[in-house]
């Protein structure tokens, strides 16, 4: 699914933020991204979505060289990956169900049907009744798990988390991360960066290390 060969990645005056990155992340694999802050796991994501371009090295997504895509193919790769957001990033002017709907709104569906599947994926996590309420009237952990609807509306091969327990409370936490558990046993590879050792050592994974820009 995901292979990083000797990757590595420097910002414009600063120093560098990953070196020499190598390992594999198989076809419906579920892993840890760990480490200190700002020891590279955000930059690590951004890498895999193209949100980043890599200084050297190569990383394959599903046997693509995805550092060689020009700037019109990487709509297409971020296509086939759901991101969620440790701050939800919701539009507080849309219905929950828009919310969800938007990805596939943009990408051309027939608002009818998008919307019908944005049901179904609020349906997924506990939150269908929810569809028409504005995201302000939601608990933290109910926005999350809208995020993480919008995420896997698309229905996305790998599903990438940026700290999605950050702002939640051990209980939330929990049941987040059960919801990731979920999709991975549907066949779809996750990979979730958090620095929340207790969930960690509860909900053991295989786990990526960085630090200082290394893996461990």
């Amino acid at each position: 699914m995901i292979r990083f060969a000797n990757v590595s990645k420097a910002y414009m005056g600063g120093k560098p933020a990953l070196q020499g990155l190598t390992f594999h992340l198989p076809v419906g694999s579920m892993t840890y991204l760990t480490g200190h802050s700002g020891a590279g796991k955000s930059t690590l994501l951004k890498l895999i979505m193209g949100v980043e371009r890599a200084n050297g090295g190569q990383i394959w997504f599903n046997g693509h060289d995805i550092t060689r895509l020009t700037h019109y193919e990487i709509p297409f790769l971020r296509r086939q990956i759901g991101m969620v957001h440790q701050d939800y990033r919701l539009l507080p002017d849309r219905s929950v169900v828009d919310n969800v709907a938007l990805p596939l709104i943009i990408t051309g569906m027939h608002p009818k049907t998008a919307n019908e599947r944005a049901l179904a994926a609020l349906d997924r996590v506990g939150l269908r009744d929810r569809a028409n309420y504005l995201p302000i009237h939601l608990s933290g952990g109910e926005q999350q798990r809208v995020d993480i609807a919008r995420s896997v509306v698309h229905k996305p091969q790998l599903l990438l988390a940026d700290e999605p327990t950050g702002n939640l409370d051990d209980a939330l936490s929990f049941d987040i991360f059960s919801l990731f558990e979920s999709f991975n046993k549907m066949g779809m590879t996750v990979l979730i960066a958090t620095h929340d050792i207790s969930l960690i050592q509860r909900k053991p994974k295989p786990c990526l290390v960085l630090e200082q820009g290394h893996l461990r």
